[in-house]
């Protein structure tokens, strides 16, 4: 009797795949948050329905039999294709709502940039929602790339920036925080010649893009930089302010966020300014997207 694809469920791949990425089940169990006597009787009742065991389990530990090393591509292809088709769902309904997901990996703050870009906004779509989503500095696309984000605040320079389009929100100077101690705080403004043997505090090394620009590669005529620390948050950066562990380049507008007790911003001269837009995919041509973005557009300040 053959087998129908019915059979084997979202989970069952789900359990096989965890199993053949750890080779070990009570590593996998732990990684399902399931017990592991119940991850091995799914996964035997799995080898019963394709009449075939999926593992070798000895003395030395789990490997792939044959009929599991064919299995594993198409497992992760299906599930690949699942999490598609929920993301396509959560999208669709999203559009049926009316809520346009805003990301930001700092709240943009500047004079009232996001409640200014609302108000216009909501004229166009009064019922629509606007959910401002945090995301982590090691995604420069502040969740546009992997679909959590409909519009975001980010950088340039942007990592793939032919699959995005973008307006310039704000144009600002690249200062330079400092601990208050730090011999060159004393100073009203610096060049950043002065800085160039300083330990600085970067951006995580999978967004070389704007690690690059916060180091200011552009300035320092092929001399690599010192890196004192890596950082991934605000609050972290100022840790490792406080604690002498290196300078760091900040937007004019990011700057209050740093320039706390033990943390002075200084001008920099030598420097091109830095540049934070509101990005889009190139492939959305939503309507709610298109007028957020012509709200955020229209309120572009003059170059300085």
């Amino acid at each position: 009797m053959g087998m129908t694809t019915s059979d084997v469920h979202g989970r069952d791949l789900r359990y096989f795949l965890a199993v053949a990425e750890e080779l070990h089940f009570t590593r996998a169990a732990e990684r399902l948050y399931v017990s592991q006597p119940a991850l091995s009787k799914q996964i035997r009742a799995l080898e019963r329905q394709l009449g075939a065991p999926l593992f070798d389990r000895d003395r030395r530990g789990v490997a792939l039999t044959p009929v599991g090393t064919a299995l594993l591509p198409h497992a992760r292809a299906a599930l690949a294709a699942w999490e598609e088709g929920r993301e396509a769902v959560r999208r669709a309904r999203e559009a049926a709502d009316g809520t346009l997901v805003v990301g930001m990996s700092t709240s943009p703050g500047r004079g009232g940039l996001l409640p200014a870009i609302r108000s216009r906004f909501t004229e166009a779509h009064p019922g629509a929602r606007l959910k401002l989503r945090q995301v982590a500095w090691d995604d420069p696309t502040a969740g546009l790339a992997e679909g959590g984000s409909d519009v975001a605040f980010v950088w340039l320079p942007l990592a793939g920036a032919d699959r995005f389009r973008w307006v310039v929100v704000a144009t600002e100077p690249r200062l330079v925080a400092l601990p208050a101690a730090h011999p060159l705080a004393a100073r009203e403004s610096l060049d950043f010649a002065d800085l160039l043997d300083e330990p600085f505090l970067a951006l995580p090394d999978n967004v070389p893009e704007l690690r690059d620009h916060w180091l200011a590669l552009d300035a320092r005529g092929g001399r690599p930089p010192v890196i004192g620390a890596e950082i991934g948050g605000v609050d972290e950066t100022y840790e490792a302010l406080v604690g002498g562990l290196g300078v760091c380049l900040v937007a004019a507008g990011n700057a209050p966020l740093l320039a706390r007790e033990g943390v002075v911003v200084r001008p920099v001269r030598g420097l091109t300014p830095s540049h934070l837009v509101l990005a889009w995919r190139a492939d959305d041509t939503r309507p709610l997207v298109r007028d957020y973005a012509r709200a955020a557009a229209e309120l572009r300040p003059r170059e300085a």
